[in-house]
Parts: C-alpha cells; structure tokens; sequence
C-alpha cells in the first residue's frame, strides 16, 4: 500500500512504507567504549484528566497541571526496560521525561523512586535529574537564592536516597534570580561540596528552555562557559561529567578540551552527535541524549560497532539517522517531545498517542508525517505494517480525506 503524507502547502504525496525493519538482535553485550544514556519519555494516562490543564494548552515552556496520577506507570517502566535490553543507561525525569513542561515535582519524584528500583531489579544504569521545579508561582517572580539552594538540595537528597547519580539540571529559577557568575558559582559549589558522590552537571541551551537565556551569568557564551568550567575546576572531584546541550559542535569540543582530567562530557547535541562521540585525536564525548530514546537499538548497535570495528563503522550506522534527528528537534526546539512520543506510538512501545499536558499538539501535522517517514526509512519499528496502520489512522483524525492512494 502507499500511505499519503501531507505536505505543509497542504498537498499530498505519496509514501510507500518500508516491509521489513531493521533487524538487531535484543539484549546484546552493553557498549564499552563510550557511556551512553538515553533521555527517556514518560508515557501519560489517556484516560486521566489531571493532566489536561484548562484546555488552552501548557503555559509557555511550563507545566499544565498535577500530572502525579496522569501518567501510565506500567508503559513508562516498559519502555525503560526496553533501553536497559540494549545495554543503554537512562537519564530519568529530565527534559525528555517533560520535566516542567506537564511533569511536575512531585510526579518527577515518584518517576525517580519507581524508576531507580526497576533498574536495580533489571541490572540497568540509571541517572536522574535534580532540579529546582518544586518551585511555583509567577514565572517571572524572582526566588530569593536560599530557597533555590534549598530546592536543588531536597531534589539532590531524593536521587541520592536511591543511590542513583545525580544531573544537576539548569535551574529557571536561577536563571531569574542570579545576578552575577559568582551567584552561580556560589551555588553550584554549594552543592557539589555536599554531594554524596560525583554528578553530572548538565548546561541546557536556550533552544531547548528559552528561560535558560544567559545561563551562568552571561549573554556571551564564552564568557558563560568561562563560569561554567570555573565550578568544574573548583570542584573536579565531585564532577563525574558535563551534559552540553547548545547544538554547537565547535563549542563543545573546545569545551570538552579545557575538563579535568577524568571528567567526562556527555554529549546532549542533538544535531551532531555521531562526530561528538565518534571524537578526534584530543578525545570525545560520550552521550546523554533524548535522540536515543527512538533510536535506542540502533544507537547501542552503533555503539558496539565503534567498539569492535572503529569510527568508521559507527558512523555508517548513525549518521544516516541525522536528518531525522534534526528535523525531530527543529525550531521551536523545545517540542521535540512530540516526535519522540509519536514514534513511540508507532512503535508499539505505548498504546496511544497522547502526553502530559496535551502537548501531542505541539506539532503539525506535515511534522509528524515527515517524522514517521524518516524514522520508516531507517526501519526503526519493529513492526511496519503496525506503523502504517498507526499512521493511517492518525492522517484519518486530521482529516486527510484519504490516507491510501496512488
């Protein structure tokens, strides 16, 4: 059959839909060569309404209400296990996950705790997200820096109860507040004197979280990554890593060059990264990206392949998987979750396409059909004629008067 695809003029084109996946062999020997987690999605409740908010849509950028019993618990560990079978680790309740944007504190903790258990029960690697997003109020309200400190803290104190590792996540509230670089080094070196055991500190662009702008003090990046390595370098033995998430190539090599020894960078860049973790001959980035949680198999294939066989045969696996990685995180960057969800759905990983939040509408509907045919092409579901027919009748909801056709 030969599915067709809206265009964003409104036309359609024809698509004939691959017959057979790519075929990786399950529970394959974890990847040795770099450390690579996948940022993974939450799955919501359909049936819940908590999470609908007032029926407008999430506040820009912010959560649209208590999520704590909208999502599915059962589909969310699920889908964690399945990235654990590869030999992937998960990086839990961070941006992916919709951390402030339709998953809430209180929902995150719940995440962390059930999530960090299935992982000791399965053998997985997990590492969660700390942040400050307990709280509330105005966005544009400032938070006096005490209370900020005392957010991150409860969340750090939480994460390290489970024994998992921490990523100390960009904090809007800071973002707000501070005034100076020092107000971030201050804080930063705070929390790293008392963490139990080294985290990641995780630097997320504006891109991602437009109340990110001027992280670290500054509107100059350079000036801003001068700050940033300025705590990394106060402090080296309680960094275990930096998540770089600017899509910027050039900036993050330059950056990576200038870490401790034995701090590692894990790459968040979305649009680059076979040749970030591919690397050169001064080093390389491992990774921590929310690409990989579509690409999962595929990811921790390549992965293994770098191992046994060098860059060469690593990047013909994952560079073919750029396009649809950077058409998943196009401008506005922030809704890239939509995407992950949608092939998650087609997919079979969940039963529905929905999300905290309603954020399933973040995107068009030429975005969402260009997404399935990419991710089609790479033969990233494991059943094509199930995403077909997903896809059909998604086309059909929107009203595309005919989803087969010549």
């Amino acid at each position: 059959m030969t599915l067709r695809l809206p265009r964003p003029d409104g036309t359609l084109r024809p698509y004939a839909p691959r017959a057979e996946p790519l075929r990786l062999a399950p529970r394959p020997p974890a990847p040795t060569s770099r450390t690579v987690f996948a940022a993974a999605h939450v799955v919501a409740d359909p049936y819940a309404t908590s999470h609908l908010g007032t029926g407008t849509g999430p506040p820009a950028g912010g959560p649209a209400g208590p999520s704590r019993h909208a999502v599915d618990w059962d589909a969310t560990l699920a889908f964690r296990r399945h990235l654990w079978s590869y030999g992937l680790g998960v990086a839990e309740a961070m941006d992916t996950a919709q951390r402030g944007a339709g998953l809430d504190w209180p929902t995150a903790a719940e995440l962390i705790r059930r999530s960090t258990a299935e992982a000791r029960s399965v053998g997985g690697t997990v590492v969660c997200g700390v942040g400050t997003d307990q709280l509330t109020g105005p966005a544009a309200a400032p938070v006096p820096l005490p209370a900020i400190r005392h957010a991150y803290e409860e969340q750090l104190a939480l994460v390290e109860g489970t024994g998992a590792r921490a990523v100390l996540m960009a904090s809007r509230a800071l973002a707000a507040t501070a005034g100076t670089p020092d107000d971030y080094r201050d804080l930063y070196g705070h929390l790293l004197r008392q963490a139990a055991r080294p985290v990641v500190l995780h630097w997320l662009g504006p891109m991602f979280d437009p109340a990110l702008d001027g992280y670290w003090g500054s509107d100059d990046l350079d000036a801003a990554t001068d700050t940033f390595l300025g705590v990394i370098h106060d402090h080296p033995d309680k960094v275990d890593g930096v998540k770089i998430s600017l899509l910027d190539a050039g900036r993050e090599v330059a950056l990576r060059r200038r870490l401790p020894p034995g701090v590692r960078c894990y790459t968040g860049d979305d649009f680059h990264y076979p040749e970030l973790i591919a690397g050169d001959e001064h080093g390389h980035s491992d990774a921590l990206l929310g690409i990989f949680d579509p690409l999962g198999p595929l990811a921790a294939e390549a992965v293994r392949a770098l191992d046994a066989a060098g860059t060469d045969a690593f990047r013909a696996l994952l560079d073919p998987t750029v396009v649809l990685a950077r058409h998943l995180f196009e401008p506005p960057t922030r809704h890239y979750k939509t995407g992950i969800v949608l092939l998650a759905w087609l997919a079979g990983h969940q039963s529905h396409f929905s999300m905290l939040g309603g954020l399933q509408s973040a995107r068009s509907l030429p975005h969402l059909a260009r997404a399935y045919e990419l991710a089609d092409g790479l033969g990233l579901f494991p059943d094509p004629e199930l995403a077909e027919a997903r896809m059909a009748a998604l086309l059909d909801v929107y009203g595309v008067d005919t989803a087969y056709g010549a």
